[in-house]
């Protein structure tokens, strides 16, 4: 029998592929990588189907954010269809070397929100990846559509922030989950706060803690779904 490596392939999920070395980040205290918020994100969007909501797999936003060949970009962005989305979602990031893969230190949340006009970033460290998320909103801003007046940027530096220097990753995916659930509620209209209030509510550090074994418990039932 052959023995098990990091490198096996353990589930095939969407677009997604995870390994068995996924299952060991989960298992303990360590930064998320690309393919499991793009699983997770995958996940919320079964969970929430629409139309109007597009999360952005992690890869295609670092490239939407570092990319500076113009006609390159536009042939990349445009499939996205952007402008017909009224929640688009994006992780971000600061890694700003496209030559490495999974290179950097901290996740964060950029969301799109059409009927507010804005774009709001998100990030569980005092602001840490706030040139990232300015750096791709300048980047895709042009591409959201015709609105009648210029789209804000917003820092909300009311986002509940991390404990430790791990969990980055599992606040972008819990935060994604509540603004996706307040989304498709029947609560959507909430004033200039929009989704702040679910977000302040729902995202503690009890939540943020208990994600990281639902993550590993979804994909282990799954692993067994013919």
């Amino acid at each position: 029998m052959e023995r098990s490596t990091k490198d096996d392939m353990i589930l095939s999920y969407s677009d997604v592929v995870l390994r068995r070395s996924d299952l060991d980040i989960l298992s303990g205290p360590h930064f998320l990588n690309d393919r499991i918020i793009e699983f997770y994100l995958s996940y919320i969007s079964s969970c929430y189907p629409s139309d109007n909501i597009l999360l952005v797999p992690p890869s295609i936003a670092f490239w939407l954010q570092n990319c500076s060949d113009e006609e390159s970009y536009k042939a990349f962005v445009e499939p996205l269809n952007l402008a017909a989305k009224d929640l688009v979602i994006f992780p971000v990031n600061n890694n700003d070397d496209v030559t490495k893969a999974e290179a950097g230190s901290h996740w964060s949340l950029l969301v799109f929100y059409r009927t507010s006009n804005m774009f709001v970033h998100h990030d569980s460290c005092r602001g840490l990846n706030l040139a990232c998320s300015q750096k791709l909103y300048t980047s895709v801003v042009k591409f959201v559509g015709n609105l009648d007046s210029d789209v804000k940027f917003m820092e909300d530096h009311s986002s509940p922030q991390q404990q430790n220097g791990y969990d980055c990753g599992l606040f972008v995916i819990v935060i994604a989950t509540v603004i996706c659930s307040w989304y498709t509620s029947s609560d959507c209209v909430d004033g200039e706060h929009i989704w702040f209030s679910c977000v302040k509510e729902q995202v503690t550090p009890t939540t943020v803690s208990k994600m990281r074994n639902q993550i590993l418990s979804l994909i282990k039932g799954l692993m067994f779904v013919k």
